[in-house]
């Protein structure tokens, strides 16, 4: 059965447990989310939400156990997936970092911290111009916190990333 996060309602399957703002223009492609393989889907909601903030949108158990989650970043819309992996399945992700954007960037670290959290790269200012923590979620995915502000959708401009840095 699937639960929405709501009160712990449940809701059926193929209903959707919270409406999401469809684009004004029904023929461009939009981003739904990233699904990520985890070997303990309840270890990767617990960090997803308990450490960094996510809010659970709904999970899938089987045999009381969850197979499947969907969680909302705590800013904006954005949502990510948690599938179980299969079998004796890997579920490193070699090549991939998911990338999650935080104003008070490093605040938001300090408090990790405080939870005991270990951050491989605390926030520095990278050569592109934006400043960078790194991290692993439990299943070993990379994860970049990072705080690129007004240049977020602008080219990155090296010369002034690098005067910012001393590089």
């Amino acid at each position: 059965m699937r639960t929405a996060s709501s009160g712990g309602k449940k809701a059926t399957a193929g209903v959707r447990s919270e409406s999401v703002p469809v684009s004004a223009d029904a023929t461009k492609l939009t981003f739904n989310h990233a699904m990520i393989y985890s070997a303990d889907v309840e270890r990767g909601i617990q960090f997803y939400r308990d450490i960094l903030g996510f809010k659970l949108i709904e999970d899938f158990r089987h045999e009381g156990k969850p197979v499947y989650a969907r969680l909302r970043a705590p800013g904006g819309d954005g949502t990510i997936a948690l599938h179980m992996a299969g079998p004796g399945a890997s579920v490193a992700s070699d090549g991939v970092r998911l990338y999650f954007e935080v104003g008070e960037l490093d605040q938001f670290c300090r408090k990790l911290q405080q939870k005991n959290f270990y951050i491989t790269q605390m926030p520095r200012m990278m050569p592109w111009g934006w400043r960078h923590a790194y991290l692993n979620d439990p299943d070993g995915h990379e994860i970049s916190l990072y705080w690129a502000g007004e240049n977020r959708m602008k080219k990155t401009v090296m010369k002034a990333a690098q005067k910012a840095t001393g590089a």
